[in-house]
């Protein structure tokens, strides 16, 4: 199935070089080659995926994705050249969903693609809503409430509190949830678990730092607390 990729970097022979990856599989690829450019093609092409560099002319990355997301939920794979673990979980704070780390293989990038195009947003449509005391999650919708009131997710954090609301009361291990939200071929890191599971609870706790929605089970993973209604 062909999706619409948008990727924005600066360094030509990347670009080039992500750009022919991306094709041979099928998609359509746009480009972009500094932040405001970058930012008003996403805005305007609405892709089903963005590659994005931090370091970009006019407008860093990060920027850029704060800003996108405002108002998209967007997939996001974010590139960056440095090796410093404060960039890569910056990124995934501010909202990306995978990383890769410079100089990386064009095929692990595509089969980083591949994997989240994969799972797409319809994946769980036909399964009913799940209601719980305080959180409504609405598969086919893609929505999450909180006492009545809409939550803003990005896509992955919809898909991460959906993998452990289907199984509350049950601890999932970090490998278990990178399997269901991210895909069996997942080559990066088990820590952008807890950086997804830290985001959602700042969007679903009364008090984040004592979270009782989601739990943290210490040596085994996390496990979903809200009891059905």
């Amino acid at each position: 199935m062909s999706h619409k990729i948008l990727v924005v970097e600066d360094e030509s022979s990347i670009l080039q070089t992500v750009q022919a990856y991306l094709q041979q599989d099928g998609h359509t690829v746009y480009t972009a080659q500094d932040g405001p450019t970058g930012l008003k093609a996403a805005r305007a092409l609405r892709p089903d995926l963005i590659v994005l560099d931090i370091m970009l002319p006019g407008m860093d990355g990060l920027e850029l994705l704060r800003q996108l997301r405002q108002d998209s939920d967007v997939y996001v794979l974010m590139l960056t050249a440095r090796s410093d673990e404060s960039d890569k979980i910056v990124g995934l704070t501010v909202g990306a969903d995978d990383y890769l780390t410079k100089p990386f293989s064009p095929r692990e990038l595509a089969a980083r693609v591949k994997a989240i195009l994969r799972r797409g947003r319809g994946a769980d449509d036909r399964e009913p809503a799940l209601v719980f005391r305080r959180l409504r999650i609405d598969a086919e919708a893609r929505q999450a409430a909180k006492d009545g009131l809409p939550v803003d997710l990005t896509a992955i954090e919809f898909d991460l509190l959906h993998a452990l609301a289907r199984h509350p009361g049950r601890v999932l291990s970090r490998e278990q949830l990178i399997e269901q939200v991210w895909g069996y071929d997942y080559y990066g890191d088990e820590r952008v678990v807890d950086v997804h599971i830290g985001r959602i609870r700042k969007k679903i706790e009364d008090n984040p730092e004592a979270p009782t929605l989601i739990v943290t089970v210490r040596g085994a993973g996390y496990r979903f607390e809200d009891p059905p209604q």
